[in-house]
């Protein structure tokens, strides 16, 4: 990877860290609902989508270890379907609720 793309990512991952956060404290980041979806459809999105892509491939190469302690299901839930979920199954816009019965993103299994 060249030295101008790593710091591009960098500055992506620090732009967006603040966004994250202030989804967690309130309905909606920007004070504004479409511009909470385009941020959603443009940023944190495709950052879901490569997450979960990335979660498939680490539960892929992390097998080996996970299959002789039966940690297969919980490594899988961690690394793919959270991520999964919180890319396909929430409304654009919305930060932390999930699901049909819009429960916190990432607590269905808990």
């Amino acid at each position: 990877m060249s030295r101008r793309l790593k710091s591009w990512f960098i500055a992506l991952v620090f732009a967006v860290t603040p966004l994250a956060a202030t989804a967690e404290n309130s309905d909606a980041v920007t004070g504004d609902k479409a511009t909470d979806m385009v941020v959603d459809l443009v940023v944190v999105r495709p950052l879901g989508l490569a997450a979960t892509v990335i979660g498939t491939v680490m539960t892929v190469v992390a097998l080996p270890f996970t299959l002789p302690s039966g940690s297969v299901e919980s490594s899988a839930r961690e690394l793919i379907v959270r991520p999964a979920e919180y890319t396909f199954n929430r409304p654009l816009g919305e930060f932390h609720r999930c699901g049909a019965d819009r429960h916190p993103c990432g607590m269905s299994d808990r």
